[in-house]
Order: C-alpha cells, then sequence, then structure tokens
C-alpha cells in the first residue's frame, strides 16, 4: 500500500482546486516580495512611513521596557547602597570630625595671631617690652592670685615689672627664677594699685578681691562719683606702672569706691608681654611707692 503523502488529489475537485490555490499564493507572494524587494533597492525611502508607524506602535512597550530596566538599576543601587551604608556613613563623620578639628585648629591660630598682633602694636606705642611669654599656669580659683610666666632672669625680668595682656594689666613680677617668674596678678589680696577714672581723673586704689574681682577705694570720701561701667587705667603713682594700662570696668558702686571687674582674666590669656618698671622706663621715680608693693 503506497504512503498517505505520496496520494495524488485524483478525481476530486475540490483537492485539486485546493491545490492550485496554494500554488497560486505562492507565486503571488513571490512575485509581491520581489517587487517589493526592488522597490526598496530602487528607492530606500519607500517604506519610511511604514517603518514609522511601526516604530510609533512599538515606542509604548520601549518606554515600558526602559522604565522597567530603569526601576531595575535603581533597586540594584539601592540594595547596594543599603549594604555599604555602614561604611560610607561611617566615611563621612570621620571627614566630618577631622573637618571640625582643622577649623578648631583655624579659630585656635586665628586667635594667637590676633592676640600676638595687639602684643607687638602694644609693644611699638608703648615702653620697649623686656619679654613677650605665655602665662603658662595661674591659681583663678585659689584665695591667693599668682601666675607663672615662662621667663625668667636670663631674660632680663626682675620683680616689680608689670605683666600685661593685649585687654590690660595682669599684676607684677613676684618671684624670678632663671627660666621662670612668678606673678602677683591684681585680684591677689595683696595687690594694692593705683589707679584713676579713664574719664575724668579721679583717683582709687584697687585691692584684689578673692572671688576674682578688685575693690576700688576711693582716696577722697563724701559722695560717691562712681557707676557700673566705668572704666579704669593705671595712674603712673608709685612708680611700678606706667599710667594709662587698661585695668578695670565698675561693676557695683560701694559706700567707699566700687567692685570692678578686670579687663584682662589670667584663665583665658596665652601671651603677655614683660616691660621695665616706670621709673626705670622714664617716669617718676618721686612718686610715693602703692601700699603692699614688694
Amino acid at each position: 500500500m503506497a504512503p498517505t503523502g505520496s496520494r495524488r488529489p485524483g478525481h476530486s475537485r475540490r483537492a485539486q482546486y485546493g491545490t492550485f490555490l496554494n500554488y497560486l499564493l505562492a507565486v503571488a507572494g513571490a512575485a509581491a516580495g520581489g517587487a517589493l524587494l526592488i522597490a526598496a533597492s530602487s528607492d530606500a525611502t519607500v517604506f519610511s512611513g511604514i517603518r514609522g508607524t511601526a516604530t510609533d506602535l512599538a515606542a509604548p512597550a520601549g518606554e515600558a521596557g526602559a522604565g522597567a530596566r530603569t526601576e531595575s538599576q535603581g533597586l540594584l543601587r539601592a540594595l547596594g547602597a543599603f549594604f555599604t551604608k555602614g561604611s560610607r556613613v561611617a566615611k563621612l563623620e570621620r571627614e566630618v570630625a577631622e573637618a571640625r578639628v582643622r577649623l578648631v585648629e583655624a579659630q585656635a591660630l586665628h586667635e594667637e595671631n590676633r592676640e600676638l598682633r595687639a602684643l607687638l602694636k602694644l609693644a611699638q606705642s608703648e615702653p620697649k617690652p623686656v619679654a613677650s611669654a605665655r602665662l603658662i599656669g595661674s591659681t583663678a580659683s585659689s584665695t591667693r592670685r599668682f601666675a607663672l610666666l615662662g621667663v625668667g632672669s636670663s631674660q632680663g625680668v626682675a620683680p616689680g615689672m608689670p605683666v600685661i595682656s593685649p585687654l590690660g594689666l595682669i599684676g607684677r613680677v613676684l618671684e624670678v627664677g632663671r627660666s621662670s617668674a612668678r606673678v602677683l596678678l591684681i585680684t591677689d589680696s595683696q595687690s594694692i594699685i593705683p589707679v584713676r577714672r579713664a574719664s575724668d581723673g579721679i583717683v582709687a586704689l584697687a585691692v584684689g578681691n578673692p572671688d576674682g574681682t578688685v575693690h576700688l577705694k576711693l582716696q577722697s570720701l563724701g559722695l560717691n562719683p562712681l557707676k557700673a561701667g566705668d572704666a579704669f587705667v593705671t595712674s603712673g603713682s608709685g612708680g611700678l606702672f606706667r599710667p594709662g594700662i587698661p585695668f578695670a570696668v565698675v561693676a557695683k558702686p560701694t559706700r567707699d569706691g566700687a567692685i570692678a571687674r578686670p579687663l584682662s582674666n589670667p584663665a583665658s590669656t596665652d601671651f603677655v608681654i614683660v616691660e621695665p618698671q616706670w621709673d626705670e622706663a622714664g617716669g617718676d621715680p618721686t612718686l610715693p611707692a602703692p601700699a603692699g608693693a614688694q
């Protein structure tokens, strides 16, 4: 028996018409394809409209695919950032800490330069200083008020010399070693300094208080003319301190004078200069020495 695929349509007209139609469609398709190929090769713009339409139809699907890719990439980046967040945060915190340290160092350097510039200006406008040094220690919380300087007799420092910061008088040298000196602060109870009001010259004696203030005692009793905010400077009497060194500002008047706050705080002072005594620098040595001077 012959295979089914080799059978001929025989005398069935329906089968014959189907076979003929298939041949006809194949020939027509080949002819159409050849015509399109010839047209495309002769003019490349013939199918541009069709291609544009096809592209427009496919655009939404492409946009959706691109969006999906973007979202997936963003998700991957987020996951990666999540796993590396700890190290990145630690690195940023370390950089911020280092930046803060550099900022503090810059501020400290700026303040140090400001004080040095002020000292240089003071040294240029006043008697030539004997030495300049750091204030390396003070007893601001003790009942006795002393400070230490990093200069001594080898730099020409001697007892009685005034010690001045850019803001005003700190005290006077009390004891001297070869490379260090002990300073009696103006807030010590044994420190008595002649001063005067800067505005009109009213004189007083400034005596140190245990709480870090000074007591301004008027030499002429009567109606107290002092008021809060009055500025006092050294008067030059006694031959130790030259006149006009900034000293203190009145905080509260009292019956016999006022309580004043020193302009220069040893606890916040780095650099100071040591000046010669006013009589040695050309002052009047005939003026009486202040009470309590050593």
